[in-house]
């Protein structure tokens, strides 16, 4: 009789003993998901079935309860009915986590300046969604089509998992696809994870132009002012060489995973890391870095309003990046270092600019330069990484020519852009680690040839 009571007893013990270790990584997975669904579901407009299916088919985060609650616009995520986390959407800020003792009245909706001009099918991209009809002699259709489709599964695949390709020339849209079987469309907006960095490159770039940063000053971070950050430069910042302590592993609990997942203020988590080495000694990767450009573009304004309206008036709309939303957290900062949507055409619009040399339409958005100076390698990187965009100086996709400068995020979130080619191409979707990325442009690259 003792025995059987004992042998319950101890499977309880051994679970909560479990529970107890493994409660961090719990944590992350239920902020991980309710952010993930409730953006996919409010801000993208899919279905929480297939946000379930194919934001959060992996690792522990797979073993998710999601409650959604459409009158609020929230969805609370649980694991196990431990760690429950709750995301709520705001109209112009979107998703993010808060406590579930936070006044939502503290946490606004914000109503975006978006100027809209004429844009419709009938015009070819970039001012409307229309493809190219120029008929360029150096592609080959064919070979071009084929090349785009075999980025995606086969029917009864679930491997590569792309969502969309784009790919334009010389300015022109020339071929595009989506994953039908899971509702990705031309209108679908995407998530930018990572990507989003790189739009803290335009905006720390435009304000750069307006003359209200410059990239070689100590960074006006207040709370550093009395210890050994007070050295960090901004361009230390933008090179991802500060020397601050920072741990970006994706799967435990990390510097990056509690930033994203755990913690409600995504500038104060970064800003709080510790010295470690004297800037520009070390390249390393942080998704903190982006979050505390964010913030020093926040303090720099110094007006929310001027805050949440410089992105779309400065950059976006210029670009008719209509699509795109870039989402803050409790604290109204932009999460810069992985919170955005846009549509597929829209991405590749902001790699147009790039490509550009951020002229747009004549309009000079980024100073005389900038581009250069994002496609330099940073001093410390071994030519892997510019200025809050990744490089191919080190060939390590080796079929792409060595200029290629990329935006790149979590789950094989891309945008290339080669300007010896005249090249931006897009490729979004829900995988990253079995995706061949050299193969994939190789491809491509031989479609279109070399332009006279």
């Amino acid at each position: 009789m003792k025995k059987r009571i004992w042998i319950p007893l101890l499977v309880v013990v051994t679970v909560l003993g479990i529970g107890t270790s493994q409660y961090p990584k719990l944590y992350i997975a239920t902020g991980y998901a309710a952010k993930c669904m409730a953006s996919g579901i409010f801000v993208a407009g899919r279905e929480p079935e297939m946000v379930q299916a194919n934001d959060l088919d992996y690792s522990i985060v797979k073993f998710t309860s999601n409650v959604i609650n459409y009158n609020e616009k929230s969805v609370t995520s649980s694991l196990f009915g431990l760690s429950k986390q709750k995301a709520i959407y705001r109209e112009g800020l979107g998703c993010c986590l808060i406590d579930e003792s936070t006044p939502l009245k503290l946490i606004p909706d914000y109503s975006l300046p978006k100027t809209f001009t004429a844009h419709s099918w009938r015009n070819p991209w970039p001012d409307g969604d229309r493809m190219s009809d120029t008929i360029f002699p150096e592609i080959d259709t064919t070979s071009l089509k084929h090349a785009v489709e075999v980025a995606f599964d086969e029917p009864d695949e679930k491997v590569k998992r792309t969502a969309a390709v784009v790919v334009a020339y010389k300015g022109k849209l020339v071929a595009e696809a989506y994953w039908k079987e899971q509702a990705i469309t031309p209108d679908t907006k995407l998530w930018g994870w990572s990507m989003n960095k790189s739009m803290v490159n335009a905006m720390i770039g435009i304000l750069v132009k307006q003359g209200k940063i410059s990239i070689s000053a100590f960074a006006p971070v207040e709370e550093w002012l009395y210890d050994k950050r007070r050295e960090i430069t901004v361009n230390d910042l933008m090179h991802m060489s500060s020397g601050l302590k920072w741990n970006e592993d994706y799967s435990d609990v990390s510097d990056a995973t509690t930033m994203l997942c755990r913690d409600r203020n995504c500038y104060k988590s970064a800003i709080n890391a510790p010295f470690e080495k004297k800037p520009n000694t070390e390249w390393k990767y942080s998704s903190g870095t982006a979050n505390i450009l964010s913030g020093i573009i926040r303090n720099t304004l110094n007006n929310d309003q001027q805050y949440f309206e410089f992105p779309y008036k400065e950059l976006f709309n210029k670009l008719g990046m209509y699509s795109m939303v870039l989402e803050t957290d409790a604290h109204n900062y932009f999460v810069s270092s992985s919170y955005g949507y846009a549509s597929a055409r829209d991405w590749a619009k902001f790699g147009q600019l790039y490509l550009q040399d951020g002229v747009w339409k004549g309009d000079t958005i980024l100073p005389k330069d900038w581009v250069t100076y994002t496609r330099t390698p940073a001093d410390v990187a071994n030519g892997q990484y510019g200025a809050q965009f990744w490089l191919n100086r080190s060939k390590k996709l080796p079929d792409v020519p060595e200029d290629m400068f990329s935006c790149q995020g979590h789950r094989g979130q891309r945008i290339f852009i080669i300007p010896s080619r005249q090249l931006v191409i897009v490729r979004l979707g829900f995988e990253g680690n079995h995706f061949d990325f050299n193969q994939f442009l190789a491809g491509i690259l031989k479609a279109i040839g070399s332009s006279k």
